[in-house]
């Protein structure tokens, strides 16, 4: 069990009693603002604002403070990409806890301390992946760069905090302005808009679980010493990028690119959709993942989304297979619609991947790949038709399509088009796109019969 020493000059030592030795760890300078981290008591407590802060730093000295001070602590660290967790948080820990005190696992991606405790590093690109954290449980969690995961990610995070345990459960989060998480964080810990008064009390909200620690690069006197070059970087970036990234600006950056798209006027239950209806097909291939949606068009000509698939890792047989098995016998298609990149040849067979469906009984349209044009249709599409309704209505069974169009970010070098980054969130609205470019024709109103 670990006790701490009396600290000089903002230096942090603690000394952990291991079976053999005592074993002494560093923490190094401490500034104001870390601090204040470290002691915060507050079921989520957020960190950051602008780049520079020292984020990283403190979530690796935090969560070992946390496994020496309290034996058997489950902590789970995450990032977005395992390769950031390796850079930013993997290897600075294995470097700075010595193998007495903890031994780290490349198998597991846990770090096993000697007293029981752990950290485990994770990582997911998809909101599936969140899922495979159903059923665990951790006492401290820590989403570092928060903005680059989805509130449902962040929710379904949070409810692994939890155990029968005394030790106090806490979820740390770090961020700067940007990023597809940026709508839900600004929220929560910044403009504290918090849902209070909801029919549910469990949706409700606790303003005082939450606080907001900002950081800016002048508190990271190391990093100002060391690398006086990072703030002349920061400060000569584009007006709103500097605005965001070295001030910590949350309004300088625009956020979700889709802001007229909102799950209140957008999504609608499943009805069965009227046999003179035409229906449309429209997909995103690629290995890392097949996005494919089914979309019906009323007589008024507005367009419903009521059907999704998305699948990573399936070759174009399987994916031909899979439109067919989620496409009913009674459904006739007019046109299925896909990117320009099908008609590329392969070097394998010179082959073109359009004529790999086609063998496979996909017949498909190439439709335009104009980015900017094609988000703008779809903004057209989500804009209120003279009946007052949007053009565009989702199923809410279209789960994946409704989390992305609201995730997904303005480009920051190009306010036209939606930023590619990161990728895993496009894919869905660039199936969407692909439909919205195209000429859908409203269904024919039958005549009644003399």
């Amino acid at each position: 069990m670990a006790r701490p020493r009396k600290s000089t000059a903002n230096k942090q030592t603690f000394v952990s009693d291991g079976n053999v030795n005592k074993i002494k760890l560093d923490f190094g300078e401490v500034n104001p603002k870390q601090a204040e981290f470290f002691k915060s008591k507050a079921l989520y407590t957020g960190y950051g604002g602008a780049r520079g802060g020292g984020k990283s730093w403190a979530v690796q000295r935090l969560a070992t403070l946390g496994c020496v001070k309290y034996a058997g602590i489950r902590v789970l660290i995450v990032r977005r990409q395992y390769s950031d967790l390796l850079e930013n948080h993997i290897e600075p820990l294995k470097k700075f806890i010595p193998q007495d005190l903890a031994e780290y696992n490349n198998s597991t991606h846990i770090m096993y301390f000697i007293n029981g405790s752990t950290i485990k590093f994770g990582h997911f690109n998809y909101d599936s992946t969140a899922e495979n954290y159903q059923g665990q449980e951790y006492d401290w969690i820590f989403m570092d760069e928060a903005t680059q995961f989805t509130e449902h990610q962040f929710r379904m995070l949070g409810g692994c905090l939890r155990g029968v345990n005394k030790i106090p459960k806490r979820f740390y989060v770090t961020c700067n302005p940007g990023g597809i998480g940026h709508r839900w964080v600004k929220r929560l810990f910044i403009d504290r808009d918090f849902k209070t008064d909801s029919e549910n009390p469990e949706e409700n909200e606790n303003p005082k679980d939450y606080k907001f620690i900002f950081a800016s690069v002048e508190d990271n006197e190391q990093l100002m010493k060391h690398s006086p070059a990072y703030v002349q970087m920061l400060s000569s970036l584009p007006e709103k990028m500097r605005a965001a990234h070295r001030y910590g600006d949350w309004d300088a950056l625009g956020g979700a690119y889709f802001d007229e798209f909102t799950t209140a006027r957008h999504v609608v239950k499943p009805f069965p959709i009227p046999d003179g209806w035409r229906r449309y097909r429209a997909f995103d291939y690629g290995l890392d993942m097949f996005a494919c949606y089914w979309v019906a068009v009323d007589t008024d000509g507005r367009s419903y989304v009521y059907r999704e698939f998305c699948q990573p890792e399936l070759i174009v047989k399987d994916a031909a297979k899979e439109i067919h098995s989620h496409t009913l016998p009674s459904e006739r298609i007019e046109i299925t619609f896909a990117p320009p990149d099908m008609w590329n040849r392969q070097r394998t067979d010179g082959k073109t991947m359009a004529e790999d469906f086609l063998l496979n009984d996909v017949s498909i349209i190439k439709v335009a790949n104009d980015r900017a044009q094609g988000a703008l249709q779809m903004k057209n599409l989500l804009a209120n038709m003279e009946d007052g309704k949007p053009g565009l209505l989702i199923f809410d069974n279209c789960k994946r399509l409704i989390d992305d169009l609201a995730a997904v970010q303005c480009d920051e070098k190009d306010p036209n088009k939606y930023a590619t980054e990161p990728h895993d969130v496009t894919h869905t609205v660039d199936a969407l796109r692909y439909y919205c470019v195209s000429r859908q024709m409203p269904a024919v109103v039958e005549k009644e019969r003399e």
